[in-house]
């Protein structure tokens, strides 16, 4: 990682104005290290920030995270929060830590039923959890709500993996005339964390919905498989950005779909790129 860090030198161009960018994914390094999206996340905020940025993470507190090892603390002052889960509401717990030599705030997207497992996606003999897209679902509604309440409101929220594709959604309809996300631009990057499982549609629709949202936003997600969650994803995005080393070939047609605004094969230590396009998309 320290080698990969190395292509993120602070630029020599004149600092920008502090924007302030969201990134919410599956996992982070040092928390988790499950995929190349680790590295990204750790990475791409860490030279954000050096060059002038506002920058807050967000990730699920997978039961693989040692709390102890790595100095997690329950927020107190965001507590309270329930999230509606269907017919349900369930109980959100935040979490916050640090990663130390970067000085970047994390936060952790907790809810006993979802995330106290011993392992992360499949269990011990490698099986996907049946209930993998309610816990997609609570993360993305719990991401969202978590920053309502810090009241931090981002110019840019950088979506990384299926887990985070229903974010873009959220913020184009329920959260589009809130204070909090009004301004706020969305980009999605997929990476290529695929898998292969069909969740049960009626439930998968019921539990998405929040507040008015109804059927007729969800048709991209009509399938219930990992295309589904990516076509969301891509369909309410303001912006795709597609990486070099990820494996797109299961979800081109996707994103051909969705040309007109994907940039694609970005090198992900493309430090110009993203700054650019961060600028762009805030208007500055």
């Amino acid at each position: 990682l320290q080698c990969f860090l190395g292509y993120f030198a602070p630029s020599n161009q004149i600092r920008m104005a502090k924007l302030r960018i969201l990134y919410v994914s599956s996992e982070v390094d040092p928390f988790q290290n499950t995929s190349k999206i680790a590295d990204f996340v750790r990475a791409l905020p860490t030279a954000m920030q050096e060059r002038g940025m506002e920058i807050r993470i967000l990730v699920p507190r997978f039961g693989s995270i040692n709390e102890r090892k790595n100095r997690l603390h329950e927020v107190v002052r965001l507590s309270g929060i329930t999230i509606p889960m269907g017919e349900e509401e369930k109980p959100l717990t935040i979490k916050v830590a640090s990663i130390p030599a970067a000085k970047l705030q994390v936060y952790f997207i907790d809810n006993e039923d979802y995330y106290q497992r011993k392992y992360v996606l499949t269990d011990k003999e490698g099986a996907f959890y049946p209930d993998n897209h309610e816990r997609a679902i609570f993360f993305c509604k719990g991401a969202l709500e978590t920053v309502v309440k810090l009241g931090w409101a981002p110019d840019i929220i950088h979506c990384n993996d299926w887990m985070s594709s229903l974010v873009p959604l959220y913020i184009s309809t329920y959260y589009q005339n809130h204070p909090i996300y009004k301004d706020s631009k969305t980009i999605f990057s997929p990476h290529n964390s695929d898998f292969d499982f069909t969740f049960e549609s009626d439930d998968l629709l019921e539990k998405v919905k929040i507040g008015d949202l109804d059927e007729a936003h969800l048709g991209s997600l009509a399938g219930g498989n990992y295309e589904a969650f990516i076509k969301i994803g891509a369909e309410y995005a303001d912006k795709i950005v597609s990486l070099v080393n990820a494996d797109n070939s299961r979800i081109q047609s996707i994103i051909d779909e969705y040309q007109h605004k994907t940039s694609q094969n970005i090198a992900d230590n493309d430090l110009d790129f993203f700054e650019k396009t961060y600028l762009e998309m805030s208007g500055n």
